[in-house]
């Protein structure tokens, strides 16, 4: 699933709840955590950016820093995922039982 993409020399992000695309400046802190849920459950994929195919500086800003914290994720994905999982865990066990 395509969760950031470059078209028209701006960038776009994928937002779940509405199921549509928005332009990147106008992400919030909900769309960055569904952008990582995302791309922690699914096999996530995003368009590179590169000098000439984002035009708009405001998009580009955004998009390569995302598009950075994201990528830099795929190394330790697995562990991420794992720790988060186990995290949670730890807190649904520990409200259900009481």
């Amino acid at each position: 699933m395509k969760i950031l993409k470059i078209e028209d020399g701006s960038g776009y992000f994928w937002l779940v709840g509405s199921g549509e695309w928005r332009k990147i400046d106008e992400i919030d802190k909900d769309g960055l955590l569904s952008l990582l849920d995302l791309y922690l459950d699914a096999d996530a994929q995003m368009d590179a950016p590169d000098d000439n195919n984002l035009r708009n500086d405001v998009h580009k800003i955004i998009y390569v820093h995302i598009f950075q914290k994201l990528s830099s994720l795929s190394e330790s994905k697995s562990s991420f995922k794992d720790d988060s999982e186990r995290l949670y865990f730890d807190e649904i066990n520990k409200y259900a039982s009481a």
